[in-house]
């Protein structure tokens, strides 16, 4: 019968098992953080899923690198976001919708019609990120709040019209 390797585990403060998380764990951590949990919570979870590692120094090691580039390609992306905000806070986008003599809409303007606006003009956003109180419900010129993502936030002038009268 093959004998099981034993690996030295280091006990952490109230006893339980340190081990280095490789992926983002919900209440517990993010990749690379260095953990204390329960050891079957270790040994029947995290570890056969590959959700965690036993931190030795080559692991320590990896992890860094990782780390690292995690690192690296969250700072490009928050400057391409950045770069997107610029283009979109100078950018207006015209919404044509059916509304009576008053200039109510006879339905309303809501995140999906501000997005599909903003990706006909080669602007990357998802409805999602369109921060609306409330639907749009009149012809006006609007100012709607978005927020990218990583705490980068930008606002889009949006008009509401009336489609052009067929003859």
């Amino acid at each position: 019968m093959p004998t099981k390797q034993h690996i030295h585990v280091r006990k952490g403060s109230h006893g339980g098992m340190q081990l280095v998380l490789t992926q983002d764990v919900p209440h517990l951590g993010k990749p690379g953080d260095l953990v204390e949990v329960k050891p079957g919570y270790a040994r029947n979870y995290l570890l056969p899923r590959g959700m965690a590692t036993i931190p030795t120094e080559h692991n320590l090691r990896l992890v860094e690198r990782h780390k690292q580039r995690i690192h690296q390609a969250r700072e490009a992306r928050v400057a391409d976001l950045k770069a997107l905000a610029a283009q979109i806070a100078a950018t207006t986008v015209t919404i044509e919708s059916n509304a009576n003599e008053e200039g109510h809409l006879y339905g309303s303007v809501g995140a999906p019609e501000i997005s599909r606006a903003l990706k006909a003009k080669n602007l990357d956003v998802e409805p999602e990120m369109v921060r609306l109180e409330g639907p749009i419900k009149e012809i006006a010129l609007y100012e709607v709040k978005l927020h990218l993502g990583y705490d980068i936030e930008t606002a889009v002038k949006v008009v509401v019209v009336r489609p052009p009268e067929k003859k």
